[in-house]
């Protein structure tokens, strides 16, 4: 089956990016002229998906209203002759048809499926956080639809992160010689990491998963947990396949560190401001 739907989990109040994200929601922070959500929108499209429920909360309106046409600024463009740029905010109203839900339910990332969980009933669809970006030269999405197709089981992204980093994920253990999930750690010690691969927010769900994330207690912070999820389905028997980005990298962009490293991944692959901002970088680092 065509996969043509994302859920695209939107709710989140991007504390630890305060005070930008006290009236802005995070997901509409620019890198560099593009606001994440727009980058994780094109990543989508490029894949194929047409539907694309955004599972928002009640301060997220500017995600809406950037998909939307803007009428006056579409005249204001086109009466200055900046034809480009007109074309340019035409086109993101274009890009999927867009679905927009209000989240329901216990706090956590499990959450948003089982808010959407009627709008994708009976297919397989793709979900994604929307503070995560994968830069790559093929979309990430399309990779995991590959995998599924291949396979015919549920996937999850992931990520080989540092060993000292290990404690700041989700690490997963895979059944040897496969890419098959025997298990998933939450934020290990170094020292009891099963692996340095670490998950992320891009996955292939179905019916089945719906069903045993409908029957998942709630975890940590008595909240709902996709991990908690997948374990459950795992142990049930079920087989969850782990997919590593080719071509690429994942770039989480929910605190002020990995913002600012994402923003400069993605200038420095800018033709028309790579070089000036080289220069600039490396002038700024010989005065420190």
């Amino acid at each position: 089956m065509k996969i043509k739907k994302a859920v695209v989990a939107v709710a989140g109040s991007g504390t630890r990016l305060l005070p930008a994200t006290k009236a802005m929601p995070k997901e509409m922070l620019p890198i560099v002229d593009k606001p994440i959500i727009q980058l994780i929108v094109e990543e989508l499209v490029e894949a194929g998906i047409e539907d694309i429920i955004l599972v928002t909360k009640w301060d997220k309106k500017p995600l809406e209203d950037h998909f939307d046409y803007n009428w006056a600024l579409a005249n204001e463009l086109k009466k200055n002759g900046k034809e480009e740029l007109w074309h340019e905010i035409k086109k993101i109203s274009e890009l999927a048809n867009f679905i927009y839900i209000r989240q329901k339910g216990p706090y956590g990332n499990g959450t948003p499926v089982l808010s959407a969980a009627n709008l994708v009933k009976g297919e397989p669809f793709v979900f994604v956080w929307g503070d995560d970006l994968v830069k790559a030269k093929k979309s990430f999405t399309a990779q995991l639809i590959d995998d599924y197709s291949k396979h015919g089981q549920m996937v999850i992204g992931v990520q080989e992160v540092p060993k000292e980093t290990v404690n700041r994920y989700g690490i997963v253990k895979l059944k040897e010689g496969t890419m098959e999930i025997e298990n998933i750690v939450e934020k290990p010690s170094i020292k009891e990491a099963p692996s340095n691969l670490a998950d992320f927010g891009r996955m292939i769900l179905n019916d089945e998963f719906v069903e045993i994330l409908k029957k998942t207690a709630l975890g940590k912070g008595n909240e709902l947990w996709v991990i908690d999820a997948i374990k459950n389905y795992i142990k049930k028997g079920g087989i969850f396949r782990a997919k590593k980005v080719e071509g690429g990298q994942w770039l989480t962009t929910g605190d002020p560190i990995n913002y600012l490293k994402a923003i400069l991944k993605y200038a420095l692959d800018r033709s028309d401001i790579k070089e000036e901002l080289m220069v600039f970088i490396n002038e700024f680092c010989k005065k420190r």
